[in-house]
């Protein structure tokens, strides 16, 4: 059984890590009883149901902006999460836990308090820029700063790093689900036609991009006619989704540059000398590292497997209990917090 796992729960899904493997990996959807507010399903399965239950379900995301807001739901999710993928055993890991950055000891403090109701022991909280440092094997011995923009669904997190503590930080409110939100709108406002959450996703994978493609594509979608309520299939083209979300795609760009300008002179030295470090889910948008490194004109480095760059950085960080010690509170215990 593994010993020490890290965790990320994000806006859309969780993801547990350990030896250098997933172990899990599953939506933060969760389907209740309307009456009772009891889970019904989890995960993928809850998931599919989202713009189809009956009015006895209701389909909740537990986790908003990578922030708990339904600490109950959350609380049962992770429960079932991490029985699913640890089984019932009497000896349970070492975890360390994602959070974006720049959030409030309190927030800490109930992703911690969710995980330990869930049947956790030994729990620590990371933020994700610094998790993400870990798993870059960054050395955090020597003053040099390094830019990480991690990408996720329902926040941006960019960071700069420096001798194992954040310089500079700023989690961003707009990241991969405001893409598919302006998908919809654009879908309504010029084909009067709805379509769900799921279909924009699909769109944004198959023809999104951050950039303008030099060959044109596109691809059929299904919706529903919002004059005549009756389903209706229609023809979009990648053009039209790259004008659609450009607004956003800028506003994430324009976050970084914020964060640079808030940054001392000689570590945005490093920064340009190196470039920028790029991960999380919505990066992987066609053409976002040339979006980045056009907008900001300095290199980017997208991550390999930028989806689990996080997940896998907390799972390192438990391994090198040296590099904690030179970090803040947020890598510590909450045990070690209490008041006596």
């Amino acid at each position: 059984m593994a010993t020490d796992i890290g965790i990320d729960i994000g806006s859309s899904k969780t993801v547990i890590f350990s030896s250098s493997k997933v172990l899990f990996e599953q939506p933060n959807v969760v389907t209740v009883d309307s009456d009772t507010w009891q889970p019904v399903y989890f995960g993928e399965k809850a998931k599919q149901t989202q713009g189809r239950t009956p009015e006895s379900l209701i389909c909740i995301n537990p986790i908003e902006r990578g922030v708990i807001s339904d600490y109950d739901i959350a609380e049962n999710m992770l429960k079932n999460y991490m029985t699913e993928c640890l089984g019932n055993k009497v000896l349970r890991p070492k975890i360390m836990a994602t959070l974006p950055a720049g959030l409030t000891e309190l927030q800490h403090h109930s992703l911690q308090n969710v995980i330990e109701g869930a049947g956790g022991r030994n729990v620590f909280i990371i933020e994700s820029p610094l998790a993400v440092a870990f798993g870059l094997g960054l050395d955090f011995s020597t003053p040099r700063g390094s830019l990480i923009v991690d990408i996720g669904a329902g926040s941006t997190d960019i960071a700069v790093v420096s001798m194992g503590g954040i310089s500079v930080c700023e989690s961003f409110k707009t990241a991969s689900f405001d893409i598919d939100n302006q998908i919809i709108r654009y879908i309504k406002r010029e084909y009067n036609i709805e379509i769900g959450n799921l279909m924009a996703e699909s769109i944004k994978i198959k023809i999104g991009a951050a950039i303008r493609r030099p060959v044109e594509i596109a691809m059929v979608a299904k919706g529903q006619n919002v004059f005549t309520g009756l389903p209706e299939s229609f023809e979009i083209t990648a053009d039209e989704i790259y004008d659609a979300i450009s607004d956003t795609v800028d506003s994430i760009c324009n976050a970084v540059r914020e964060v640079i300008n808030k940054t001392d002179p000689d570590l945005v030295s490093d920064i340009c000398e190196d470039g920028l470090y790029l991960c999380g889910g919505g990066c992987q948008l066609t053409g976002f590292d040339k979006k980045l490194s056009e907008y900001l004109g300095i290199p980017v480095n997208m991550l390999p497997d930028p989806s689990y760059s996080v997940v896998k950085g907390a799972a390192a960080a438990l391994k090198n209990p040296d590099m904690l010690k030179n970090v803040d509170y947020r890598m510590r215990s909450i045990k070690e917090l209490e008041i006596e």
